[in-house]
């Protein structure tokens, strides 16, 4: 007997939700709202960890009653939404380039994971190649994580260099004075650049 219609479009619908680019893409979607970064309060960060913690135990407590792979994989979706959380408290909290680095990694990882799981539910070749596509996704996350690290210090460090260089041109203004205006002057200028 021939598969229906039905049957066909049924099982492209479930290849399409298996897809690893998809999947990761929903993950980032559910997980995206990056943390400000903006410094909080201690006591802001500490509510933030209890609600981390609340939503821990309910996303768990929602893979309970699933069987089998989709246990496995709500399980994977609850342990990444609550690292990616926390490394999104922390960012927050600090405001650190490394931080948002951090961050980054652990979204990447935290997809893979959930790709990977999801691969389970496949076999043969088209599991093998559902996993190399989850790494292949998950390598080009950690690069953009890097490249986003060097282009942050490189960031930092060209800032560095225009402040010194208008710390210079300022001092060499006052130079041209005398006195307690060139004193003051100069004052004014390392209060200015950060030369205290």
């Amino acid at each position: 007997m021939a598969p229906s219609n039905f049957d066909r479009k049924e099982r492209l619908r479930m290849n399409t939700f298996f897809n690893p680019k998809a999947s990761i893409l929903v993950v980032l979607m559910l997980v995206l709202p990056m943390a400000q970064a903006a410094t909080m309060t201690k006591a802001e960060y500490r509510a933030g960890k209890t609600r981390i913690s609340a939503d821990v135990k309910v996303g768990k407590a929602a893979c309970a009653p699933l069987a089998g792979n989709a246990k496995d994989i709500c399980i994977e979706e609850a342990k990444g939404k609550e690292k990616v959380a926390r490394a999104e408290l922390e960012y927050g909290y600090t405001a650190k380039s490394s931080d948002q680095n951090k961050m980054l990694v652990v979204k990447a990882e935290a997809a893979y994971a959930v790709a990977r799981e999801k691969c389970d539910d496949q076999s043969g070749n088209a599991k093998d190649v559902c996993v190399q596509e989850a790494k292949a996704l998950k390598s080009k996350a950690l690069a953009n994580a890097k490249m986003g690290k060097e282009i942050g210090e490189a960031k930092v460090d060209a800032s560095q260099a225009k402040r010194d260089a208008d710390y210079k041109v300022a001092t060499e203004k006052c130079d041209s004075m005398s006195g307690d205006a060139k004193a003051s002057c100069m004052a004014a200028a390392r209060t200015k650049f950060g030369k205290i």
